[in-house]
């Protein structure tokens, strides 16, 4: 059966609500949170609450692909996280007045186990919806479009609602956005996009990772994942003091954002239609050399170069929506080497290990950037630091552009190309006996 354009955009709707909810943990509650209890306390508990995600998210990723009900395997998993995703979201959006680090961590573990519960088979879903190479890439750019999508209006929501920044009242009212608006868009979901039941056997622990290491384009689709979310997180994390102490253009910072998150939803459909001509793997490719060639400029830019940066926004934006649909399409078709080669279908696991290796470079993007910065002698309580500015903008601008240019390497010849694919899924359907695989619900 195939998923027509009704439904790819269905099933990535719920990225968007689920997109709020991440802004806000992310980035509102450590602040939100640390006026109260001290920032080395929430940040201690936010990070146990993030490496809970270490333990979760193969555990969770594994058990979806060994479920088999009635309704599929990935939708009751996805059922059964909202409540408690929503649950957990009202207690830390909407805190009693007394609150101490033990509540923060305990709703953090809670909400990061829902998260967990909903987005994980939520991945893993979309690639099992489709076994074409071109529409799966059509079905990951629908879930990353509409999360940009919840980004923007996360971001926007303390200046449209609030008082410009994340207070009380900001957070109680992304509280009730959640409820009224992720409960509806969850089950009509559900409700219209098929779950396919497909043949599912996967292989115990022992043998499952002999076949994971040998699955040699997956090593290095994750090894140029990684590099890439490096390119992009540094950056990420160092946005705000970049545009304070380089630019000192502090009130630019939202519309800046806006304008580049944006411009990364009305380029996709432009990537799909590249993609579709030169292969999943090339369009990516030269999607990230375009970022590097733009990124070239950032570290001659000053004070007072706020339009130049606005066009690097501009010009930049066209791959930030792509840097994030494209891999998890080629991810999608990798899981069908894992197949062909009797793994049975471990869509979840694969995605389980993707989710860790996007977390990993997020990780490590804060854990070298601001301690190198702090080596050269980066102080962000000075205004006027020429040499301290200097490392800032380097380390914004040209060190990404190495990462970049790493994870173009990997991909520029990758071996899984449309091809290869088309014979990988000869090879599932020799494997597994049926000559089409999925079978409707």
């Amino acid at each position: 059966m195939s998923l027509g354009r009704g439904g790819i955009l269905l099933y990535g709707l719920p990225a968007m609500p689920l997109a709020v909810m991440g802004v806000p943990m992310y980035i509102f509650l450590p602040g939100f949170y640390g006026e109260t209890l001290g920032l080395a306390a929430v940040g201690t508990a936010l990070l146990v609450a993030r490496l809970w995600d270490v333990i979760t998210d193969p555990l969770i990723g594994s058990l979806g692909d060994r479920l088999h009900t009635r309704w599929g395997r990935r939708r009751p998993l996805i059922a059964a996280g909202m409540p408690l995703l929503l649950i957990s979201a009202w207690a830390l959006f909407r805190p009693p007045e007394a609150v101490g680090v033990g509540y923060l961590l305990g709703w953090g573990l809670a909400a990061y186990l829902g998260w967990t519960l909903m987005s994980l088979p939520y991945t893993a879903w979309g690639a099992e919806l489709s076994e074409d190479y071109d529409r799966r890439a059509s079905l990951t750019a629908s879930r990353e479009g509409f999360m940009l999508a919840g980004t923007l209006l996360a971001i926007a929501w303390p200046t449209v609602v609030g008082a410009g920044r994340a207070d009380a009242a900001t957070l109680a009212g992304l509280a009730w956005l959640l409820v009224l608006v992720l409960p509806p868009v969850v089950i009509l979901t559900l409700w219209r996009v098929p779950e396919y039941h497909l043949p599912s056997h996967p292989v115990g622990w022992r043998e499952g990772w002999r076949l994971l290491r040998r699955n040699r384009p997956f090593l290095r689709l994750v090894a140029a994942y990684v590099m890439n979310g490096l390119a992009n997180g540094l950056p990420a994390s160092l946005f705000t003091l970049f545009v304070a102490h380089v630019l000192r253009a502090e009130a630019w910072t939202g519309p800046l954002l806006l304008v580049y998150f944006v411009v990364g939803i009305l380029a996709l459909p432009g990537w799909l239609w590249l993609s579709r001509r030169i292969g999943k793997h090339r369009a990516w490719a030269l999607s990230m050399l375009w970022t590097s060639l733009v990124f070239a400029w950032v570290p001659f830019l000053g004070p007072g170069d706020t339009w130049a940066f606005l066009l690097i926004c501009v010009l930049s934006g066209v791959g930030v929506a792509v840097d994030m649909a494209l891999p998890a399409a080629i991810q999608a078709d990798l899981v069908d080497l894992d197949t062909a080669g009797g793994g049975g279908r471990r869509t979840g696991l694969y995605f389980g290990i993707w989710n860790m290796a996007t977390k990993l470079a997020l990780a490590l993007a804060v854990g070298i950037a601001f301690p190198l910065l702090q080596w050269s002698g980066f102080d962000a309580t000075q205004v006027d630091d020429r040499d301290g500015t200097l490392a800032l903008a380097l380390f914004y601008g040209a060190v990404p552009i190495a990462f970049k240019l790493a994870a173009t390497g990997l991909m520029w010849r990758f071996p899984h190309d449309r091809r290869a694919q088309l014979a990988t899924r000869a090879r599932v359907h020799d494997v597994e006996g049926a000559p089409g695989g999925m079978t409707p619900p």
